[in-house]
């Protein structure tokens, strides 16, 4: 299993993901978290529907994901939101190092 991870969810509005994004980054949960606006194309109860959404790319350890996906459920507007989590095998030695150092072992 990798150490490390990029966890990837959506929100609908900049408000409900900033809220999260500030409670990750308080308990330690992530290191780094990139919010950028994106067009989601997708079927939802049968329709094809769009939006624009704001997609959260979070770094952070591979450990982490239990507890991050918990708080995520709890506060997001979606009843099935996108939380995905993808291994990182390998990266920079001093950007992984400073994932470790900003976030809990715990």
């Amino acid at each position: 299993m990798s150490t490390f991870c990029l966890i990837t969810t959506t929100f609908p509005d900049e408000q409900s993901a900033k809220t999260v994004i500030q409670f990750l980054l308080e308990q330690k949960l992530a290191a780094c978290i990139q919010m950028q606006t994106v067009q989601s194309f997708y079927t939802w109860e049968g329709e094809q529907c769009k939006s624009h959404e704001q997609l959260l790319l979070i770094k952070t350890r591979s450990a982490l994901f239990k507890k991050i996906e918990e708080i995520i459920l709890k506060h997001h507007p979606y009843t099935t939101p996108q939380l995905i989590q993808i291994p990182i095998e390998e990266g920079h030695k001093a950007y992984l190092n400073w994932i470790e150092e900003e976030t809990t072992t715990d």
